[in-house]
C-alpha cells in the first residue's frame, strides 16, 4: 500500500471519482481549481493506492493554528473507495496521517464528521479519536 500526497494536475484529477463519494456536490470541472485553491491555504490532498496503483482511499488536509488547540492537523476530507472498505485503507491513511502530524510538531489533529458516517465514527473512535465537540454552521446567502 501507497501513500502520496498528489501535486500533479493528473494526480488530483485521479482523485476526484473517491473525492466525489464523500463530497457529491462537487463538479469535475472545477474540482482541480478548488483543490490549488486550497493549497494556498496549506491543503495537501493525499493518496493511497492499492497493488494495481488505483487510488482506494483520500485524505485532504492542513496544519493550522487555533487558540483553543494549539498546532493542529485538521483532517478536511478522508474516504475511501465504498468497494475498497474493509481492506485496512482507511486506518493505515489515519496512522499516516498521525506520523505526518507528530512531524509538522502538531498538538492534535481534528476532523468534523456527519452525524449518518456510522462506518467512519468506528473507524475513528478504533484509531483513538474521541468525541469532543459539537460543530455548528449557518449557511449564508451571499
Amino acid at each position: 500500500m501507497k501513500i502520496e500526497i498528489q501535486k500533479s494536475d493528473e494526480g488530483i484529477l485521479r482523485c476526484y471519482p473517491v473525492m466525489k463519494v464523500l463530497r457529491p456536490h462537487l463538479d469535475e470541472g472545477d474540482f482541480l481549481t478548488k483543490v490549488r485553491r486550497q493549497e494556498k491555504q496549506g491543503y495537501q490532498l493525499a493518496a493511497c493506492f492499492d497493488s494495481q496503483n488505483a487510488v482506494c482511499a483520500l485524505a485532504g488536509y492542513r496544519i493550522c493554528e487555533f487558540m483553543a488547540w494549539g498546532k493542529v492537523l485538521y483532517l478536511d476530507d478522508l474516504i475511501t473507495d465504498p468497494e475498497k472498505k474493509k481492506n485496512g485503507y482507511g486506518g493505515n491513511l489515519i496512522k499516516w496521517i498521525e506520523k505526518v502530524a507528530v512531524e509538522s510538531g502538531c498538538d492534535e489533529i481534528h476532523l468534523d464528521s456527519g452525524y449518518g458516517r456510522n462506518d467512519a465514527h468506528r473507524l475513528y473512535l478504533k484509531c483513538g479519536f474521541h468525541l469532543a465537540s459539537h460543530h455548528l454552521s449557518k449557511r449564508l446567502n451571499i
